[in-house]
């Protein structure tokens, strides 16, 4: 292979790679504008108005926490079906998730820790991790990427 030869197949790789980049970043903006809008209607819109405030007091992941989401159950059931970033949409949770899923559950485990009295992101990703049977590659990943959201907030 001649330089000139190398060069050009090196391009095309970056050219490539900046495709698919801009596949995932299409993908996710498009996660952005829409995410959880049912939120904001019938049949979730009700229920969500009740519990937040309710469950923003709660520690998140005690056994007082799981109770109060008896009660937003309607809300939760249709949300889960609406909404891919929740392992509770698919049959295997995360395991049938797609990095795509993955990085808009992370933004909402950010964005939800934000919500509680106490949140905390890495304590989250803790209890989640066991409450979806994370493994702890992924976990670490996860765990990992916490530490990238403190020059955000």
């Amino acid at each position: 292979m001649t330089l000139d030869e190398c060069r050009v197949q090196t391009q095309k790789h970056i050219e490539n790679v900046r495709k698919y980049i801009r596949f995932f970043t299409d993908k996710l903006t498009t996660r952005a504008v829409c995410h959880d809008a049912a939120k904001q209607e019938s049949p979730e819109v009700e229920l969500f108005a009740e519990y937040t405030p309710k469950l923003a007091e709660i520690p998140y992941g005690t056994e007082e926490y799981y109770d109060c989401l008896k009660g937003l159950k309607p809300a939760l059931d249709h949300h889960y079906a609406t909404y891919r970033h929740h392992p509770e949409h698919f049959a295997h949770g995360v395991d049938d998730m797609t990095l795509i899923d993955l990085v808009e559950m992370f933004a909402d485990w950010k964005a939800a820790s934000e919500r509680q009295k106490d949140g905390n992101l890495l304590k989250s990703i803790e209890i989640n991790a066991e409450r979806f049977h994370i493994g702890d590659q992924l976990k670490q990943i996860l765990l990992n990427t916490a530490s990238i959201f403190d020059d955000i907030t």
